[in-house]
């Protein structure tokens, strides 16, 4: 029997997913979520979102892409927005066949470009190094992996059996949208975010599904992945939040260490995700590196 997380009332079917906008697709994990637009001969751009927002959080890139000539894809990954919440474990291995699941499912013939943020740079990176000849370049916004992230004391609570149930029956999500609200340098953008993240909250297995994957490692390092990263020919742009509180800018070192023909961009007062606090910055970057 699920256990009954506060605030999770409703379940994810045909119904319910009326109201989400973007499209559905039947994978091997189960039925993600996604949005794909621009143009159908120009190059591939996927966007892969982070440890628990999902893809709203890529519109200003994706609407800047989509008209700078590119073909996008965005999507949810398990357990978050409106994609499938499986029971099983959330790991590297289940995010990695989801996207070359997607990729296959619509028939991606050729090398992609694909954007990881946060919890996204070692799934994109960890895609790569699977899959090479399938990867044009990677780009990676404030991405987590180079360090293990540095968990609070309700986190830190998620790995003791049960407690965290116990925890969250009572409490419901709202602290980790607290939590999230705190990517941000730009108070002005918090209410409005906070607003987004809170609809897929209402859907049983939201708090489930981050659960595990903090259980299942997604929040440790992966800097093994990065440095293998570093041994390709690989075009690799990385983006950092100068002011990043969710993983620290101090993590930028190691990474680039472990990638020494990274090309490296700081986005100055600035949190966890620039490409959407600060657009009118990243978006001519991202684009020139793209078309070069």
């Amino acid at each position: 029997m699920p256990f009954p997380y506060r605030g999770e009332t409703k379940e994810l079917n045909d119904e319910t997913r009326k109201t989400a906008g973007g499209s559905f697709i039947p994978l091997s994990g189960g039925i993600t979520h996604y949005e794909i637009g621009g143009n159908e001969a120009g190059d591939v751009v996927v966007l892969v979102h982070g440890f628990s927002v999902p893809y709203f959080i890529y519109g200003p890139t994706f609407d800047f892409l989509t008209r700078s000539g590119f073909r996008v894809l965005r999507y949810d990954l398990f357990g978050r927005g409106f994609s499938d919440r499986p029971d099983t474990r959330y790991n590297i291995d289940l995010f990695v066949k989801q996207l070359s699941d997607l990729l296959d499912a619509f028939r991606v013939s050729r090398p992609v470009n694909l954007v990881g943020l946060s919890m996204g740079g070692p799934i994109t990176a960890t895609f790569t190094a699977r899959h090479p000849e399938q990867v044009k370049s990677l780009t990676l916004i404030d991405p987590a992996g180079a360090r293990p992230i540095a968990l609070t004391p309700l986190l830190k609570a998620v790995k003791i059996p049960f407690i965290a149930e116990a925890i969250l029956s009572l409490m419901g999500g709202e602290p980790i949208v607290e939590r999230n609200a705190k990517d941000f340098f730009d108070p002005n953008l918090v209410e409005h975010f906070k607003a987004q993240y809170r609809v897929q909250m209402q859907h049983k297995g939201f708090l489930r599904a981050i659960l595990s994957t903090i259980r299942n490692g997604m929040l440790d390092s992966f800097l093994d992945i990065y440095r293998q990263i570093g041994k390709m020919e690989k075009s690799v742009l990385l983006f950092w939040g100068r002011d990043d509180k969710t993983v620290p800018f101090e993590n930028s070192v190691d990474l680039c260490a472990a990638i020494p023909n990274v090309e490296f961009h700081i986005i100055q007062k600035c949190g966890h995700i620039p490409h959407y606090e600060k657009p009118d910055e990243f978006n001519p970057i991202l684009l020139e590196f793209l078309k070069r």
